[in-house]
């Protein structure tokens, strides 16, 4: 890794740019169907420790698939079938 001078800096001029380290995508190897707010192991991987969803960024899911899920843990929490 080349060494950070003086020159290097972000988009905005301001500061160095910090490399951050990706969270790792899980792979997507289920289907549609099966984004169920019964199924709570599967959601579970989709929701932070604090009990936030995870956004598609860090999930790489596609935009119909983030909805679908989100519904169903929407749907779960209130069935108190999740924290």
């Amino acid at each position: 890794m080349p060494r950070k001078t003086h020159t290097d800096r972000d988009k905005r001029g301001s500061r160095p740019a910090e490399q951050r380290t990706p969270r790792p995508k899980p792979k997507i190897d289920f289907t549609a169907d099966t984004l169920d707010f019964k199924n709570t192991n599967l959601l579970r991987q989709y929701v932070t420790d604090q009990g936030r969803i995870l956004p598609r960024k860090y999930t790489g899911m596609p935009a119909h698939y983030q909805r679908r899920l989100t519904k169903a843990i929407k749907r779960a929490r209130q069935m108190l079938l999740m924290k």
